[in-house]
């Protein structure tokens, strides 16, 4: 059996990652993949404690080291009993959030060292390398439009203010710049036009798999 793929679908708060995860893994069942939905942080019964103390448990600020370790071990809890089983079955993964929100957010958006960030990823995932990122792009006062559009309470990142926030979508900018396996994807608009240009950057990355060039 072929090793699965791996799909992470990044970007800032606001930009509609969870949306074009849903519709990116509709498109490959229907396309005949075997696929697996899966989120940072969060997924397992470890992960899920952390996110809820992450995004709404703390009523405190979590110095940024406490909180680059709670994610970290989330992750390392989510590739060992998600990510992993999943590929090594043949399945595809595509996963809301992965190492780049760590890079972007604690790493420029708090100012922890990315090559500290790095050494300690590496270590909770022993060197797991995603097959493609998709970074959804959107300005930062339109993503946060969106969201005051939205009947819920806003979570630690997103109440951040705009200054955490455009330091985010930088280092998101320059992190894509700078992998082979990391693409950028305009977010404006409306989710289905979003979701054509997700499906043309994955049938893209996969001609073997969509070999007709069906989108």
């Amino acid at each position: 059996m072929s090793r699965g793929r791996f799909i992470v679908v990044e970007g800032a708060e606001g930009v509609g990652k969870s949306t074009q995860v849903r519709r990116l893994a509709a498109f490959l069942e229907r396309s005949g993949l075997p696929v697996v939905r899966g989120r940072e942080p969060g997924q397992t019964s470890v992960g899920e404690g952390i996110r809820e103390l992450l995004l709404h448990g703390s009523r405190s600020p979590l110095p940024p080291q406490t909180e680059l370790h709670l994610i970290l071990a989330s992750r390392a809890a989510y590739v060992a009993e998600i990510v992993e089983p999943a590929l090594a079955a043949g399945k595809w993964v595509i996963s809301d959030r992965f190492d780049l929100s760590t890079f972007a957010y604690q790493g420029y958006g708090t100012g922890i060292d990315g090559e500290r960030i790095a050494s300690m990823n590496h270590d909770v995932t022993s060197g797991l390398t995603p097959d493609l990122y998709l970074v959804l792009d959107l300005a930062v006062e339109e993503a946060m439009a969106r969201r005051a559009g939205e009947e819920r309470s806003w979570d630690r990142f997103e109440s951040a203010g705009l200054a955490f926030l455009r330091r985010v979508r930088r280092g998101y900018l320059e992190l894509t710049g700078s992998r082979e396996n990391a693409v950028l994807v305009p977010a404006a608009g409306t989710p289905g036009e979003v979701e054509e240009r997700v499906r043309g950057e994955i049938v893209g990355a996969f001609p073997e798999t969509f070999r007709d060039g069906a989108v």
